[in-house]
């Protein structure tokens, strides 16, 4: 699979944890920055995660910063996206099961490295369910995109 990850600078030190675990799944990474730890702003990073999901270049994404909340704020922002914060693994993976999720969001501040991997590991490996219950929600999500 094709994964994008970012970070802004409360995110960088986990950074190179997360693009070194995800690669070693056997992924293609590209890595949108930051390259350093001096301050940036997440929606930045968050576009540049998103729009290389919205154009096809990604298949998911993955965004770390200080909580992950102001990583999947931006997100959301983007149409088709579907980002979610996700400090556990069932919502690491459920995220995706059944609301296709397409970017999740890692608080560095929160999780350290070992959760990170358990978690990305949970998110990456999720399929979104074939229910139709689920397609039929993910589907009325995509038409709150165009209601904007």
């Amino acid at each position: 699979m094709r994964i994008v990850i970012g970070s802004d600078h409360a995110g960088f030190p986990l950074k190179e944890t997360v693009v070194d675990f995800v690669r070693s799944l056997g992924h293609e990474v590209e890595d949108v920055g930051s390259f350093d730890d001096k301050p940036v702003d997440f929606p930045d990073i968050a576009r540049a995660v998103t729009h290389r999901i919205a154009s096809g270049s990604a298949e998911r994404g993955l965004l770390v910063c200080g909580t992950g909340v102001g990583a999947a704020i931006a997100a959301n922002k983007v149409k088709d996206i579907r980002a979610a914060v996700c400090h556990d693994v069932h919502s690491a993976h459920q995220c995706v099961e059944h609301d296709n999720v397409n970017v999740m969001c890692i608080g560095a501040q929160i999780v350290g490295p070992w959760l990170a991997k358990d978690l990305i590991a949970a998110y990456l490996a999720a399929e979104f369910s074939s229910d139709e219950e689920f397609r039929r929600r993910v589907e009325k999500l995509a038409e709150m995109d165009d209601a904007r």
